[in-house]
């Protein structure tokens, strides 16, 4: 005969380990699919925008809508890089000849303020609400969940791990901007 409270101990475990290995396989696969959810969103939004040239509120609230289907929280990151030409000069201040290639960065702040001014009365369709693009620009977006998922945390619980970062869903898409379609 055994030790019976090794037993009991086993039996505990074992049914433990029955139902939370379904729950932690189940919340595993919600986490995936809402990756597929969050890398269509992200695709059809950078593709749109790239096709057209421009963003407008409209496109960006239904971007973010698309992601909050998921229940969880993202960061997003845009970057504009704006194409540049700049004329090479010598010292004394005399053309040379040709142009230099640089770029220009936008990021969130600029985007955002001229998608959502503040303390501005027009409406959503207003065109001077229109951030536009380029042809040539290059436009991109970084997406990470801030939150913990189901999976992660039930993770968290079987494997006792809890200083794991939040980020399970991270989508870096973009491109070059094709079109401008705003004129």
């Amino acid at each position: 005969m055994g030790n019976p409270f090794l037993k009991v101990f086993m039996v505990v475990v074992a049914l433990v380990l029955i139902f939370l290995w379904p729950i932690s396989s189940g919340l595993n696969k919600q986490d995936d699919i809402s990756e597929i959810v969050v890398l269509n969103s992200v695709t059809q939004f950078v593709d749109s925008v790239r096709d057209k040239g421009y963003i407008t509120p409209t496109m960006y609230n239904e971007f973010v809508d698309q992601m909050a289907l998921t229940t969880n929280t993202y960061d997003i990151q845009m970057e504009h890089r704006h194409k540049r030409y700049d004329p090479i000069y010598n010292d004394a201040g005399d053309y040379l000849g040709g142009f230099n290639v640089n770029y220009e960065s936008f990021y969130n702040a600029q985007i955002n303020d001229k998608l959502f001014p503040r303390n501005s009365t027009e409406n959503t369709e207003s065109p001077t609400r229109v951030y536009k693009l380029a042809t040539g620009d290059f436009f991109s977006v970084v997406v990470k969940n801030t939150n913990r998922t189901s999976g992660t945390l039930i993770n968290d619980v079987l494997t006792g791990t809890i200083n794991t970062p939040n980020e399970k869903i991270v989508i870096p898409y973009g491109g070059m901007v094709l079109n401008e379609d705003y004129n």
